[in-house]
């Protein structure tokens, strides 16, 4: 009991030098995100990928990788609970950052300018690959030797997830009605040319700082949210998740700032479907047999919300309505009124 106590006494404490150590990685996420998003674009025309599928590939993953490391680390331990609601926490919060992005967006509503087929395909697929964990909840048993196979089925939707964004950015089915809001790409870039070695150094060296830094936020995140009292699952699903997902946010803004629309869309997007990927490996590091017969009710809630929010991005993207209230689209404000419900009821539950 008494060393219960010390610790918590020990975690009061240190709660000012942890937040002081949070705020300044969050500075360092902040300033690294804005140049990071600036080196996507010049990658997004040098190599042929598009805004999109750099937002998804490249910007993705990085953003993403502090929480995959957090997750990972996590399940190794034996703490299933924060390796599953850090990842689908974080689906959660960074598919609400899309409406934060929205406000700094002023021309229209982001879903009316960002609609296209490989951003909604991209939003299907997420759905998808979000509805299996659940069959890996249902039917625990299925797990053997260290892996369920819903974990298979998760790696290989993501990479067919991939393809058929690629196939649909290159030769598109359909297109939405084009707009002056929807050419976000052929918007010329008013920067210096930078070389190709110069450009790849510069991201990888900001990849890295922005990773870096979100491992520390990873780090001190679970600290802080101990010191003021927070239990695992909603230390993964609110605090670590948003803590580990500043770097999306960062980019998202900052690309739709400077009108990169499909980056932003896709840094989103493919930094879910990604986090989806972290818990099919969260279950290969899971020593204690199949990391879904570990998950409760709680865990299934946070699936059930990023899916409804994906969903109603999916809604906005359909239905573009191009001005809302205080030039809002109505999506936006559902997307952020559903978030703040879901997790006080998941808080209460």
């Amino acid at each position: 009991m008494f060393r219960g106590c010390d610790e918590a006494l020990a975690l009061t404490e240190l709660l000012p030098y942890n937040l002081l150590i949070f705020a300044m990685a969050t500075m360092v996420v902040a300033v690294g995100g804005v140049l990071l998003t600036k080196r996507a674009e010049q990658i997004a025309k040098i190599t042929g990928l598009g805004q999109l599928l750099t937002g998804a590939i490249l910007i993705g993953a990085v953003t993403s990788l502090s929480g995959s490391i957090l997750s990972v680390t996590a399940a190794w331990e034996g703490n299933a609970s924060l390796a599953v609601t850090n990842a689908l926490g974080g689906i959660a919060v960074q598919t609400t950052f899309l409406a934060i992005a929205d406000m700094a967006y002023r021309r229209a509503n982001l879903e009316y300018a960002a609609a296209s087929e490989p951003n909604m395909l991209q939003g299907v697929i997420l759905i998808g690959l979000l509805a299996l964990p659940v069959v890996g909840m249902a039917l625990p048993g299925l797990g053997g030797f260290g892996l369920h196979p819903v974990s298979v089925l998760i790696v290989v939707g993501y990479l067919l997830g991939l393809r058929l964004t690629r196939q649909a950015e290159r030769t598109p089915m359909w297109q939405p009605r084009l707009t002056t809001e929807s050419l976000e790409e052929q918007v010329p870039d008013q920067s210096k040319p930078v070389g190709v070695l110069r450009t790849w150094t510069d991201f990888g060296v900001l990849a890295a700082l922005v990773a870096g830094s979100g491992w520390v936020l990873a780090q001190v995140a679970p600290a802080v949210s101990a010191g003021v009292g927070l239990d695992q699952s909603l230390m993964g699903g609110l605090f670590t998740a948003t803590a580990t997902s500043l770097p999306e946010l960062v980019v998202a803004v900052t690309a739709v700032r400077r009108g990169a629309l499909a980056l932003a869309v896709g840094d989103i997007l493919g930094g879910n479907a990604y986090d989806v990927l972290i818990l099919a490996a969260s279950d290969v590091a899971y020593r204690d047999g199949s990391i879904y017969q570990a998950i409760a009710s709680r865990e299934v809630a946070w699936v059930a919300l990023s899916i409804v929010l994906v969903s109603v991005l999916l809604l906005g993207l359909l239905r573009r309505h191009k001005h809302g209230f205080g030039n809002l689209g109505f999506e936006t404000v559902l997307m952020i009124g559903l978030y703040l419900a879901g997790v006080t009821a998941i808080a209460l539950g």
